[in-house]
């Protein structure tokens, strides 16, 4: 039986997010806001609320129990110092904690994760079994000879 582990990343992503985009609607302002200080633009992407829930589904599991803040520092980057007159180091970024703490309210809402109090969230069985099953399905539409032993 395939895990979460044994699918490559990017493919299991990109799977989970066409599961997740029936079930996860984006609010209205998800089209104009920025996914962190270090960015300049709005995502450009049509199911980046998708993506984005499919990835932190897949940290939350990974990484369990873990809050906003850690994901807040794993999603963000560096912002640029330099300005008009002077030259400043880059310094780092977080993420925005606003997207973030949406979207793992809809995967609570959607049954895929739970809060702990005091520890941050974690997966429950269903958020797990679909992590599975999707994995597994990936590892089979893939034609690759070392992921066989998995499938």
């Amino acid at each position: 039986m395939a895990t979460l582990y044994d699918a490559p990343a990017d493919e299991l992503i990109d799977a989970l997010a066409g599961e997740l985009a029936d079930r996860i609607e984006a609010p209205d302002w998800a089209d104009y806001t920025k996914t962190g200080a270090n960015r300049e633009l709005p995502p450009e992407q049509e199911d980046f609320w998708a993506r984005r829930a499919a990835s932190l589904l897949r940290k939350v599991a990974m990484n369990a129990p873990i809050g906003v803040e850690s994901l807040s520092t794993a999603y963000g980057g560096t912002k640029g110092g330099s300005n008009r007159y002077a030259v400043a180091p880059s310094k780092r970024s977080d993420g925005s904690q606003k997207v973030i703490r949406e979207i793992l309210q809809d995967l609570e809402d959607e049954g895929l994760i739970m809060t702990r109090e005091g520890e941050g969230r974690d997966i429950t069985a269903e958020g797990q079994k679909l992590l599975d099953e999707t994995a597994g399905a990936v590892i089979e539409s893939l034609d690759d000879p070392a992921l066989e032993r998995y499938a």
